[in-house]
Formats: structure tokens, sequence, C-alpha cells
């Protein structure tokens, strides 16, 4: 960290979108959203193709004008940051450069622009793992290695909150993997991580909160598994047994849903598992295996957007 910079954890690093709303003509790409992401925590910024989510991004970084709300870091728009790269990193798509210019040599354009010394560029590229890659030119870097650069571009300045649009396109398990240990290890620093995502089962194992939205409304947000845990009514029973027949007719009743599947199966929502064990107890059924199916976040996902299409 150099002279002048602050803290990662110093100031507040809170986001506030409040009100915030887009209109293109006949089209409203976001609608009156408002919702906060806090320091210290990585929150997961989902919702289907369309709902919003880069537009809002665009507005907070102040590359769209609202037509109506406001965004702010840490109490300010970020136009009216006085040093916005020391304050705020952001990847809103794969990392683009000459084809001809090295790794690092792109870190250092960007570095003395911003006035930081020349050091931070190795710094933020041994971050993300590129050191070996750093007198490689950018042409013949992979998507992956782009995401990384990208990233390391971001932090370049050493920020307290970072914004990141499907950060994980291109990279591998292995560096979904690292992604994933890298921001939650920023948020343990004090950082505000805000990540726009598609995939919801790295979301659930990445994310502290998550804020999702569809057809540019909030339709939900709050801790991962506080949202999961809202919809445990979802919860269902997996039940395999060679009398399929006998124990579907014993678990029929009101709110009580049986559906069929093939070798045995029966999916059973409105009782818990040990209702229809005692019912096939009871009947003297067989069992094969009982489970209870919990929702996940792709499940919690899909139940609360479903339907709710982009506004056209």
């Amino acid at each position: 960290m150099t002279d002048g910079q602050r803290s990662p954890t110093s100031g507040d690093g809170k986001i506030v979108v409040s009100g915030l709303t887009k209109q293109y003509k006949n089209v409203r790409a976001v609608d009156d959203l408002s919702f906060t992401v806090e320091p210290g925590r990585v929150t997961g910024f989902l919702g289907p193709n369309g709902a919003g989510k880069t537009t809002t991004l665009r507005m907070l970084l102040n590359l769209v004008a609202p037509t109506a709300g406001t965004a702010t870091i840490g109490g300010s728009r970020y136009a009216d940051l006085a040093e916005p790269l020391r304050q705020v990193g952001a990847v809103l798509e794969a990392s683009s450069a000459h084809k001809g210019r090295t790794g690092i040599n792109h870190l250092r354009v960007i570095a003395a622009a911003a006035g930081l010394p020349r050091s931070r560029a190795d710094e933020a590229l041994a971050l993300v793992g590129l050191t070996p890659a750093a007198k490689r030119k950018f042409k013949g870097y992979s998507l992956g290695m782009k995401q990384r650069l990208g990233i390391a571009a971001a932090m370049l300045g050493d920020p307290r909150v970072l914004i990141l649009d499907e950060p994980a396109n291109g990279l591998d398990p292995e560096g979904i993997r690292w992604m994933r240990g890298f921001l939650k290890t920023l948020a343990t620093e004090g950082r505000t991580v805000l990540v726009s995502s598609h995939l919801l089962s790295e979301m659930q194992l990445l994310a502290d909160d998550v804020v999702i939205i569809a057809a540019g409304k909030l339709v939900r947000q709050g801790p991962v598994d506080d949202v999961i845990g809202s919809m445990s009514h979802t919860t269902r029973i997996r039940v395999r047994t060679p009398q399929a027949d006998v124990l579907a007719g014993a678990l029929g009743g009101e709110n009580v849903t049986v559906d069929k599947g093939a070798d045995g199966v029966l999916l059973v929502t409105g009782l818990d598992a040990p209702a229809v064990g005692r019912a096939a107890l009871q009947h003297q059924v067989e069992l094969h295996e009982l489970v209870a199916e919990r929702p996940d976040l792709e499940g919690v996902f899909l139940e609360l957007t479903a339907g709710k299409a982009a506004i056209r």
C-alpha cells in the first residue's frame, strides 16, 4: 500500500441503491430498485437474463445516467470520489488491452495514468496468480487469464470496494475455486464485494448475502441462509419403494402432493420425512430410500423469479 492510500477497512464502503430507475424509450430496464451492500461481506447480485443487473452496475459506476433514484458508494456517487481507482475496483467485462502489449505493461500503463507506483502492477499481477504470464502478450491470454488480468487492474489501487460482473466466465474449476477464496479473503479484510453471476451453485458457496432482482425490480435480499430458509415450505421428500402405489394412496390428503417418478420413486410435498415414514410403517410398506431434499439457492432463485420476464 502506498503513502496516502486508505486502508481498505477505513471509511464507509457501504453501497446504497435507492429508488434506482432506468427507462430506455419503451423499455424500463431498472424499476424503482433499492438495496444495500455491506462492507466485510460478499454479496451476490442475481437475476435472470434481462433482469437489469448490468444496467444497475453501470449506473452505480456512473457509466449510465439513471432516470430516477440514486446509487452511492460510501455515501458518494462514484463520479464524485476523489480517487476512484483507490476506492473502487470494478470489472464489468473481460479485460481488454492492446493485443501486442504484455500483461505487466498493461497494468503499468493503468497504474501510471492513476498516479500509482510502478510496483503496484507487479503486486496486483502476483495477487491474481499471473506472475508467470507477466511477459506474455495479451493476444496469447485465455479468457480465464483475461478475467484475472481484469481483476488485477481493479486491484491496482488496493480499493475497499470491488464490483464484478460475471467474474467466473472462462475460468476452469480450479480457477473458480481460486476466485472464491480470493473474494472471500477480500471480504474478511473488511472490503465490500459485490458480484453478479449466473453460477447459482457457486454463489451459494461464495456469497454471504444475495440481492435477487427480476424485470428490474427487487425480489429478495438477505443472508443466503435466510433467503433459502424463507422457502422451507418447498422442502420435498424423496422416497423410493417397490410399493409406490400403496404408499402414494396412503399419503393423500389436503395440501399434500405426491408425484410419481421412475423406479418406484415418489416426490412428496406437504409432509415431513417422519410423517412419510409413519405412513409407510402403518401400511407395512418397504422403504429403500427416504430423503428430505432441502431447497438450495438455485431452486429458490427459480421459484422467486418464475414468470417474471424482463420488461419490454
